[in-house]
């Protein structure tokens, strides 16, 4: 079985002390940040900004590298085991415009199962988990880019 790497760039949304995320698939028991794959021959911060568009129907102001994350595979069944993904976490600068949404309006919006804003006492399962760790303990954003894995 061939081994691929594939890059995927993800969106940190706070708005009001609330982090928007997402629901894939209704059988998931977590919910995911915002985001997708890069294309061949784009430009990280263009990929979030465009799957952010495609996805929620809102082009995303791509801001400060909060987090990398390198993983093959998880517990969750997330991924296969033939596929190494590396992961860039970014700030939204305007998380404002997503805020007035209602529900996901892009040309790919039934890739997104559920839409929610969470806060640190939701009880929500947010993947990754140190993504989860951070939001409770109110450390998502950062001066610095901290490594996952």
């Amino acid at each position: 079985m061939d081994k691929k790497i594939i890059i995927r760039c993800r969106a940190i949304i706070i708005h009001n002390n609330k982090l928007l995320v997402v629901k894939h698939s209704p059988k998931n028991t977590y919910y995911v940040l915002p985001g997708g794959h890069l294309e061949w021959g784009e430009k990280i911060k263009e990929c979030l900004s465009r799957e952010l568009e495609e996805e929620l129907g809102i082009k995303g102001d791509v801001g400060r590298l909060f987090y990398v994350n390198n993983y093959i595979s998880d517990d969750t069944g997330y991924v296969n085991n033939d596929t190494q993904s590396v992961e860039f976490f970014f700030e939204i600068k305007n998380s404002a415009d997503y805020a007035k949404m209602n529900k996901p309006s892009g040309s790919h919006a039934d890739e997104i199962y559920e839409l929610k804003w969470v806060s640190k006492d939701d009880g929500v399962n947010v993947m990754p988990q140190i993504i989860d760790k951070a939001l409770r303990d109110g450390t998502l954003e950062s001066d610095l880019v901290r490594f996952i894995n």
